[in-house]
């Protein structure tokens, strides 16, 4: 398998370049240069694998280059085992709804799935190359936790974590700011998830700086990423045995939807991809009218989609372009001029796999309080999101994507149905435990002091 830069497909890569790297040194991300389809066929002979198998047949349609199939196999178990549900996730009911529960790892959130494996793939890799990397990753409150936790302890890796300041849960925060191991590094930055998403690139960008630490990078941009979150969408299409389904998809850059469009573009019968926003809405105006201009960030109790510019929307730029990466590097450039407004012919495109909905903080309060009431289940305000969504656009019969357990978000569900779900009790440590970050300013000269002063 090659890979090209969205910005300069000119140049290929392999897979362990785009692994370890992340980001194209042009800014660009990396997509394939073709993607397997699967025929009727050959999808159902994968309907009876379970989720490991399933996970090793996907991913190993992208890395055969890298790592052999039984190696990854084996890799792919070992990232698994500590999973509270078997198969990794879990298929529930709310209502006509499908919830797709996608919480069952270490650190509650769906973060956890693609993270584990790239934590153990890192491993992996370092194993066979005398090397140290240094991963550097922006979170607005679930990726930096799920990152820490398959990094923390391991041999020849740092991380450090770029988080908003105040701007997260308190609950998010804990669990990567009491972690005690010394390759650990955690940054609450004064201001907001795209400030922080920003510096990292500009990091990247830096190609002085980002080699001279071996920067390496596990936002949602990573393609193995991407390639590990499109399993739970074959996986429960599956297991619901419909011919054909659609999926609301709580997101905010844009990462986890879009694996269900390389699900989709794998021949994984979707109809349609809901994307649910709440107040940062700029993904909801983009797909239904064509307006990609940011407005200001605002604080919401769903916070890990308080999001304004969606890294992973380039790639779909990129597709619905023709794989143009030309025109592709000229949208980006009117991206950061805020000034990019869809033409109708690709926003045509977009709508035929896409449609989108977006739920306020009152709206989603409501839908924590109704589905209490009615179904006697506690949603995170994400999920909440997710359900409010599809419920808008009358998908009485779709597959919501939850992606974090309801405990990480104590404020929500205390308002909306005055009770707090408990932590797990492997997790319950974290709230009294003390805290280990530095606060620095939105400076990006600044950071990259702080860091080369660690490695």
């Amino acid at each position: 398998m090659r890979y090209v830069s969205t910005r300069n497909n000119s140049k290929e890569y392999n897979f362990e370049d785009v692994f370890i790297k992340g980001l194209a040194d042009d800014g660009g991300l990396y997509v394939p240069t073709s993607i397997k389809k699967y025929s009727i066929e050959e999808l159902s002979k994968l309907k009876n694998l379970n989720y490991n198998e399933l996970s090793t047949e996907i991913i190993n349609q992208f890395s055969s280059d890298f790592i052999s199939r039984d190696e990854l196999s084996s890799l792919i178990k070992k990232s698994y085992s500590t999973f509270r549900e078997k198969e990794v996730v879990k298929i529930s009911s709310v209502g006509e709804l499908k919830l797709l529960e996608l919480f069952h790892g270490p650190t509650l959130a769906f973060k956890d799935i693609a993270m584990q494996f790239i934590g153990n793939l890192y491993e992996y890799y370092l194993s066979k190359n005398d090397k140290k990397i240094n991963i550097i990753v922006a979170t607005s409150g679930d990726t930096g936790a799920a990152a820490i936790d398959a990094i923390k302890g391991k041999s020849n890796l740092n991380i450090f974590v770029l988080h908003p300041n105040n701007r997260i849960s308190s609950v998010q925060r804990k669990i990567m700011t009491t972690v005690e191991e010394t390759n650990v590094f955690n940054i609450a930055i004064d201001g907001n998830f795209d400030d922080c998403q920003n510096i990292v690139k500009e990091m990247f960008s830096d190609l002085d700086f980002s080699k001279s630490i071996n920067m390496s990078g596990v936002n949602s941009i990573n393609w193995a990423r991407i390639i590990t979150q499109a399993v739970y969408y074959f996986y429960s299409y599956f297991k619901l045995e419909k011919d054909i389904v659609s999926f609301s998809v709580p997101t905010g850059n844009f990462g986890d939807v879009f694996a269900g469009y390389l699900a989709k573009k794998m021949g994984l019968p979707i109809d349609k991809l809901i994307v649910a926003t709440n107040e940062n809405d700029i993904l909801h105006r983009a797909i239904s009218k064509g307006d990609y201009v940011s407005k200001e960030v605002k604080e919401t109790i769903s916070p890990s989609m308080d999001i304004q510019l969606a890294s992973n929307f380039e790639r779909l730029i990129y597709y619905i372009n023709n794989s143009d990466s030309e025109i592709t590097a000229n949208i980006m450039n009117k991206i950061k001029q805020n000034s990019y407004h869809i033409e109708k012919n690709n926003l045509d495109k977009i709508q035929k796999d896409f449609i989108s909905e977006t739920c306020n903080e009152r709206e989603t309060l409501e839908i924590i309080k109704k589905k209490y009431e009615e179904n006697n289940i506690v949603l995170d305000p994400h999920t909440a999101v997710g359900v409010g969504a599809a419920g808008k656009l009358f998908f009485n019969d779709c597959i919501v994507l939850s992606t974090a357990h309801p405990c990480k978000f104590p404020d929500a569900t205390i308002n909306a149905i005055n009770k707090h779900e408990k932590l797990p009790k492997e997790l319950q440590h974290v709230i009294d435990k003390e805290e280990n970050f530095k606060v620095l300013n939105n400076n990006v000269k600044e950071i990259k002091n702080f860091i080369e002063s660690k490695v």
